[in-house]
């Protein structure tokens, strides 16, 4: 009988070390290939659901009978996606937004089962920043941290200063809310 794995659909090292943080690993790290432009009008929730959903069902098209697991964040305000900065003047922007407001992270993520079922969630946190300095700005910015970041930062890095307080998942603002991917790995059947 074959082993049914558990894929993780998902290029970023911060979701494979946030499950190895509660003692899963995943079998095997199959990077989503989809198109991850926001369709005109999306709302940040709906386009946080598509893209983990995209990014798992397009792993399980070559992986079938497996788990596969996928999850997207996004940071927002209002109905603003603030996507990842392709540039450090753009971080730089992202960054004035969010300084001194609130924004929501918006963390999503699908399952897949071997039997082709699907279960997809979403987990919002807010967060909120501080008003930065042009010197707290610049200084992060030459950390390169914002780099491949949703809102162009890392709460788990040195953007950690930047926030007061924070309402929800503090794993979700980082990329997976473990608490409910736990739960939903343990309900789903898979034993690791």
């Amino acid at each position: 009988m074959t082993k049914i794995k558990l894929i993780l659909a998902s290029s970023s090292p911060q979701r494979k070390k946030l499950l190895e943080t509660i003692g899963i690993s995943p079998d095997e790290i199959v990077p989503a290939n989809i198109d991850e432009t926001p369709l005109k009008r999306e709302k940040p929730k709906d386009f946080a659901i598509r893209m983990a959903r995209e990014k798992a069902f397009s792993v399980a098209k070559e992986n079938l009978n497996n788990f596969i697991l996928s999850g997207d964040t996004i940071v927002a305000t209002g109905q603003r996606i603030i996507g990842k900065p392709s540039s450090k003047n753009e971080a730089k922007q992202f960054l004035k937004l969010l300084s001194g407001r609130r924004h929501r992270v918006l963390s999503a993520f699908t399952l897949i089962k071997p039997d082709y079922s699907e279960i997809t969630k979403v987990v919002v946190s807010r967060v909120k920043f501080s008003r930065l300095s042009d010197k707290e700005l610049n200084e992060y910015l030459d950390t390169n941290e914002w780099q491949g970041k949703a809102g162009g930062y890392a709460i788990q890095g040195r953007a950690s200063a930047f926030v007061p307080w924070i309402s929800g998942s503090y794993t979700g603002v980082m990329g997976f809310p473990m608490n409910e991917i736990k739960n939903l790995l343990k309900s789903s059947g898979w034993k690791k």
